[in-house]
C-alpha cells in the first residue's frame, strides 16, 4: 500500500486555499479535492458580485442629491439592467480567475471529485480511498432554499443564480433581511425594481439594538416594502409567484432565497469519525485549533457553521492548515468579531451584540448622523452609531452602527477593542475636522459622562463646542 499522505483538503473555497498555502509550505504530499467550480463562494457568487451590483445601484441613487447640490437634468439618468448584470460577470469572472491561479498549477496535488470520509485518516475520492495523517474539511455552505420552493424553477434566486440573469423582472421578492437580504433588497429596489422584502424576525442585517433596528428600518423602507415578524408564504397564481406573509400579499415575478446558508456536509461521512454529531450533522469543533476531539480531522470556514465571513474562513484555514501538519496543535488567538454589511448606510457589529452583553454593567454612547456637519455637506446625513463600554473599567466593549462609510468606523472599533482600549484612550486620540469619524468622537463623550470616573488633566477631557458644523 502507497505510503500516507500527509493531509487532505476537502474543498477549495477560501478557507481550503488558506489551508493548502500553509500545507505546501512543509510537505508535498498533501493533495486538495473539490467538488463542482472551483474558484471562492466569494468571489464567484458572494461577497465580490454582490459589491459590483450595490456599487452600480448606490451610484444610480445618487441622483436623488443632485437637484440638492444645485446639479440638474438627474431625469434623464435611466438603470440599463442588462448592461449592469453583465458588467456584474465581467468583474466577478477576473475575480474567480485570480481565485483560480492558486490551484492552477498544483498537478497530480489537486483533483476534482467527491470525498467521502472512511475514518479520520482515510478518505474515498469518486471510489479510490487514500491514507492520510491529517485531514482538513473546507467543504463551505450554500444558500437554504425550502425544498417546496424549487417548484417554482428559474424563478427563484439564490445568489447562485441572481447574477447569472441576464436581466431581472421588475418584480421581486427577497425573503429573509438578514446580511444577504439587505444588501440585495436595496440594491435591486435602487436599480429600479419594484422590491418587496420580507423577514420573520424584528431584527435586520445581524444588528441587535432596538434603536438602530428601527433606524434602518425606516430608512429601508425609503426604497421598498419591508414586512416583518411573519413567515412568508408562496404559491403560484396567475401573473406570478404570491407572496403572503400575516395580512400581507404581494404578487412578484421572481423571488430570492436570502434565509441564511446551510453547510455542505451531507454525504461526507462524518459519522464514520466517531464522535457525537448534533442536529444538523455537525461534530464539536474547537475554535482556536479547528480540531474536531482529538482527532487528527480539522473542519475550517463557513462548513464549521462558527463565523461565516471570509476573513474568519481564511483565518480558520490558516489554522487548520498549520494544526494538520503539528505534533501538537497550537490555539490560536482570535480576532475581534467584525460584520459589515454594505448596505447604504453601511452596517456593522463590532465584538459581541449588545443583546449579548451585560445590561447592568454596560453604558452605551451614541451619536445621530442627522445633524452631522460632514454628512451634511453629502448630502448623506442619516443613520446612528452606539458604543458599548464596561461601566466599571471604561474599556471599550464593542459597537453597532448603521452609518455613512461605517465600514471604516468599523474597523477603527474593532482595532480599540482587540487592543482592549478605554473611552478615556480613544478621546485623547485624534480627530480631523470635518470628517465622518467625529461622530464617534460625539458617541464616545456621550459614554464617557456616564462612566463614574472623569479625567479632566488631558485632551481626552476636551468637550465638544456644541455647534455640529464644529463638531
Amino acid at each position: 500500500m502507497a505510503q500516507p499522505l500527509d493531509t487532505i483538503i476537502i474543498g477549495a473555497g477560501t478557507a481550503g486555499l488558506a489551508a493548502l498555502r500553509e500545507v505546501r509550505k512543509r510537505t508535498d504530499r498533501c493533495l486538495i479535492v473539490n467538488e463542482g467550480p472551483w474558484g471562492t463562494t466569494c468571489a464567484r457568487v458572494g461577497c465580490m458580485p454582490s459589491k459590483a451590483l450595490i456599487e452600480a445601484a448606490n451610484a444610480f441613487h445618487r441622483r436623488h442629491t443632485f437637484e440638492a447640490f444645485g446639479l440638474r437634468g438627474a431625469s434623464a439618468l435611466t438603470a440599463d439592467l442588462p448592461s449592469v448584470l453583465q458588467r456584474v460577470r465581467a468583474l466577478r469572472d477576473d475575480f474567480v480567475a485570480g481565485a483560480l491561479k492558486a490551484t492552477n498549477e498544483l498537478g497530480s496535488n489537486q483533483v476534482s471529485g467527491r470525498a467521502t470520509l472512511l475514518g479520520p485518516r482515510l478518505v474515498d475520492i469518486d471510489g479510490t480511498a487514500y491514507a492520510t495523517r491529517s485531514i482538513i474539511i473546507a467543504t463551505g455552505s450554500r444558500p437554504r432554499v425550502p425544498e417546496a420552493w424549487l417548484a417554482f424553477g428559474d424563478r427563484m434566486l439564490t445568489t447562485d443564480t441572481l447574477f447569472e440573469q441576464p436581466t431581472l423582472g421588475p418584480r421581486i421578492a427577497v425573503i429573509g433581511m438578514g446580511p444577504i437580504g439587505v444588501e440585495l433588497s436595496q440594491a435591486l429596489a435602487r436599480l429600479g425594481l419594484q422590491v418587496a422584502a420580507f423577514t420573520t424576525g424584528h431584527t435586520l442585517a445581524g444588528l441587535s439594538d432596538p434603536t438602530l433596528n428601527a433606524e434602518l428600518a425606516a430608512l429601508l423602507k425609503q426604497d421598498m416594502v419591508l414586512h416583518m415578524g411573519a413567515e412568508a408564504q408562496l404559491r403560484e397564481v396567475p401573473g406570478g409567484i404570491e407572496v403572503a406573509s400575516g395580512a400581507n400579499r404581494v404578487v412578484v415575478d421572481q423571488v430570492i432565497a436570502a434565509m441564511g446558508r446551510v453547510p455542505n456536509i451531507e454525504h461526507l461521512g462524518l459519522e464514520t469519525l466517531g464522535v457525537p454529531l448534533d442536529a444538523r450533522g455537525l461534530p464539536t469543533v474547537d475554535p482556536q485549533t479547528q480540531q474536531i476531539g482529538n482527532l487528527p480531522v480539522f473542519l475550517a470556514g463557513d462548513a464549521n457553521t462558527h463565523t461565516p465571513l471570509l476573513h474568519e474562513a481564511a483565518d480558520e484555514g490558516h489554522i487548520a492548515g498549520l494544526n494538520a501538519l503539528a505534533p501538537n496543535p497550537t490555539r490560536f488567538r482570535r480576532r475581534t468579531l467584525l460584520s459589515i454589511v454594505f448596505a447604504d448606510p453601511n452596517v456593522a457589529v463590532v465584538g459581541p451584540r449588545v443583546a449579548d452583553m451585560d445590561a447592568h454593567s454596560t453604558v452605551t454612547g451614541t451619536a445621530s448622523y442627522t445633524n452631522q456637519g460632514r454628512a451634511r455637506t453629502a448630502q448623506r446625513n442619516h443613520g446612528r452609531l452606539c458604543v458599548y463600554a464596561d461601566h466599571a473599567s471604561g474599556r471599550l466593549l464593542g459597537a453597532e452602527l448603521c452609518t455613512p462609510d461605517g465600514e471604516h468606523l468599523a474597523h477603527l472599533l474593532a482595532l480599540a477593542v482587540q487592543q482592549q482600549l478605554t473611552v478615556h484612550d480613544l478621546l485623547g486620540m485624534p480627530f480631523y475636522h470635518p470628517t465622518l469619524e467625529e461622530g464617534l468622537r460625539t458617541a464616545l463623550r456621550d459614554a464617557a459622562r456616564q462612566l463614574p470616573h472623569t479625567h479632566a488633566s488631558d485632551l481626552a477631557a476636551c468637550p465638544a463646542l456644541g455647534v455640529p458644523a464644529l463638531d
